[in-house]
């Protein structure tokens, strides 16, 4: 079930309807029932799946408990077997899924590159959207209670509804249990009909379906144009290109965690920020500290810091981040294109400690030293883009070798933008989207707020003309109808 769905404008509403009436202290298991329903929509064998993860991360949190209360002999190398056991059975389910057919096809290919004619079947495996999401939060369970941040949750029905919230399950944000669990357990004390919070949370999703039916699902068709067609495009189209989808992706991967964000928030629940204005970070670092934000800091205190952090010099350091960097690519995909695309960013990153450890940081003092530095950071981030975008890494060469061969400058004012796949007037709205989306988060980098922070501090009828004029422009320049093929969000594949 797609947010920008017409049975998701119906899901959610009756959701809350009845959660609006049901008693107090069984509204988690009516969000545990709409989360499951929500969830296996898609495909009803997936719900198996992440109940799977969940009776195993809830057993392994029951088992730790029990072993650092009891006090028995060898505790310690007993709480690590059980945390061994269960991310041995969850990175088991999620490599079976997303990576077994990436692992098979490298076997094959190293069998016919020494000559041999064996061949390895690849199993037809339908990977389940969000699997690496809810994965990773269930995991980070087990090990925070193994750490002993959080106790172990007793009740199976609000553990399974931690792992399966609906409005973040299946692209994040990656919650943690210290903060969503906390407020699972507290449900029953939520004012359901609190105006302030349900209008917020409301706004808080309509500028989500904003940038995803304006925006992304817009410039979706630019960019598909060019990536499927890159051989027969010279450097402008394949530029824009790029930076096209460097576009889209925010756009699209931040929608979705900003309507899960505003969802969560009617029914009583803060998730996470996922995203604070990563376009005008000045370092790849700064970068990835306002880029999916959960992943970050899931690979930060359970990979990064257990391989020793920066605590053991900075060679060791920068070889910890660039193995983490690798990691995390390889999370986003099964392809060598998504590694590329980690290890570049690992060098990017390594770069900057090094660059940083001889000369110091640069501070500019002017905003033309800042533009600079925001705009150094894109070009960086944008180009490691086009490995993540491409179908392969022999594609993602042939598309950068044009951009650099193919020179046409010319192209920027003859007019031939128009046959890139968007018409005169569909750029015209594009533009005019693109600048409200650089207004909002210029705000947010510069005051620190959300829009509807910065909407409910105007007057009342100032605010419902801004939310009644977004609204419209959804309904009117929304990218959908027989000339667009509406398009389910990008991290789903991951």
């Amino acid at each position: 079930m797609l947010f920008n769905s017409l049975s998701f404008l119906i899901f959610f509403p009756a959701v809350f309807a009845v959660y609006f009436l049901v008693p107090a202290k069984y509204r988690y298991l009516w969000l545990l029932a709409a989360s499951y329903f929500f969830y296996m929509s898609w495909n009803w064998k997936y719900g198996f799946l992440m109940l799977a993860s969940t009776v195993t991360t809830y057993l392994s949190g029951i088992g730790l408990e029990k072993l650092s209360a009891d006090g028995v002999a060898n505790a310690v190398k007993k709480k690590r077997a059980v945390v061994a056991l269960s991310f041995i059975i969850n990175l088991g389910i999620l490599f079976v899924f997303k990576y077994l057919g990436f692992f098979i096809g490298n076997v094959n290919s190293a069998l016919k590159l020494f000559g041999s004619s064996a061949s390895l079947g690849v199993p037809d495996l339908i990977l389940p959207v969000g699997i690496s999401f809810y994965t990773f939060q269930a995991l980070s369970y087990t090990a925070d209670v193994y750490s002993g941040k959080v106790a172990a949750e007793k009740n199976f029905f609000r553990y399974a509804l931690f792992v399966s919230f609906f409005p973040q399950l299946v692209a994040g944000p990656i919650e943690r249990s210290g903060r969503l669990l906390k407020q699972i357990k507290e449900l029953e004390n939520v004012k359901i009909w609190e105006p302030d919070r349900i209008s917020r949370g409301l706004t808080v999703m309509l500028w989500g379906f904003f940038m995803k039916m304006v925006i992304a699902d817009r410039i979706c068709v630019f960019v598909n144009n060019v990536f499927d067609n890159a051989w027969t495009y010279d450097s402008t189209a394949l530029v824009l290109g790029a930076v096209a989808f460097g576009l889209q992706i925010y756009c699209d991967f931040a929608s979705y965690s900003t309507i899960a964000v505003g969802c969560a928030q009617v029914f009583g629940v803060r998730l996470m920020e996922n995203f604070n204005t990563p376009y005008l970070a000045s370092s790849v670092n700064d970068f990835w500290r306002r880029w999916h934000i959960s992943l970050s800091e899931w690979f930060r205190d359970y990979l990064y810091i257990p391989l020793g952090g920066n605590r053991k010099g900075g060679i060791r350091r920068n070889l910890n981040v660039l193995f983490v960097m690798l990691v995390s690519g390889l999370w986003h995909g099964a392809g060598w294109n998504f590694v590329l695309w980690g290890g570049l960013h690992g060098l990017y990153s390594v770069g900057e400690n090094i660059f940083r450890r001889v000369h110091g940081e640069i501070k500019p003092k002017t905003f033309a030293g800042k533009a600079v530095k925001i705009a150094f950071t894109f070009v960086l981030t944008d180009f490691a883009w086009i490995f993540f975008r491409a179908e392969s890494i022999g594609d993602a060469f042939t598309y950068i070798r044009r951009m650099f061969t193919h020179i046409d400058p010319w192209a920027i004012g003859d007019g031939s933008i128009v046959n890139y796949g968007l018409d005169t007037r569909e750029l015209l709205i594009l533009g005019a989207a693109l600048a409200l989306l650089f207004a909002v988060d210029l705000i947010r980098y510069r005051r620190g707020k959300r829009i509807d922070d910065v909407l409910f501090k105007q007057g009342e009828w100032a605010r419902r003309a801004v939310v009644i004029a977004i609204l419209v422009a959804i309904v009117v320049f929304g990218a959908y109808g027989a000339s667009f093929d509406p398009q389910a969000f990008i991290y789903f594949q991951f």
